[in-house]
């Protein structure tokens, strides 16, 4: 992993980062891309919680989080290209967890693309396990996913 840029700010995504978070979402996920209008609500609906990396004023990175009162779920981790590899999806995932462990959630859940193992292993590192498949679960393509749970309370298999 190459060393983090300076001067990384993480904080909650706003309506103004709708620009960069759509240009973004295109370039990482191309035809399975959220919509614009997609992602605006998302940044402002109820129980979520969206945060974004910000190096030298420009933002390169976001993430969100969907609490339902019980367990929460990661909704994205997404990183610019030219920031990938530098810790940045670490950081915005531990703020998604610490605002999941403040909320009370009981686990955590999300999935992630079969073919994906830097983020995979992201989410193993952090204690994240393996549920089992959802087939064709990322459309188009038809592309596999991974169920994934992170337990953050005892009584939910984690820690106390």
């Amino acid at each position: 992993m190459t060393e983090q840029p300076r001067g990384v700010v993480v904080r909650a995504l706003r309506p103004a980062d709708l620009p960069a978070l759509v240009r973004m979402e295109v370039e990482l996920f191309e035809a399975a891309a959220w919509s614009p209008e997609s992602l605006a609500s998302e940044i402002g609906g109820p129980g979520r919680w969206y945060v974004g990396a910000v190096v030298d004023g420009e933002l390169v990175g976001y993430a969100g989080l969907w609490f339902d009162g019980f367990d929460a779920q990661v909704m994205t981790i997404g990183t610019d290209a030219r920031f990938q590899g530098r810790g940045l999806g670490r950081r915005m995932l531990e703020n998604l967890l610490d605002r999941a462990r403040t909320l009370g959630a009981a686990v955590v859940l999300l999935e992630v693309r079969v073919d994906n193992d830097p983020a995979i292993h992201l989410y193993e590192s952090v204690g994240f396990e393996k549920l089992g498949m959802r087939r064709a679960y990322y459309q188009p393509g038809n592309i596999d996913a991974w169920t994934m749970r992170l337990a953050l309370r005892h009584d939910e298999g984690g820690p106390a």
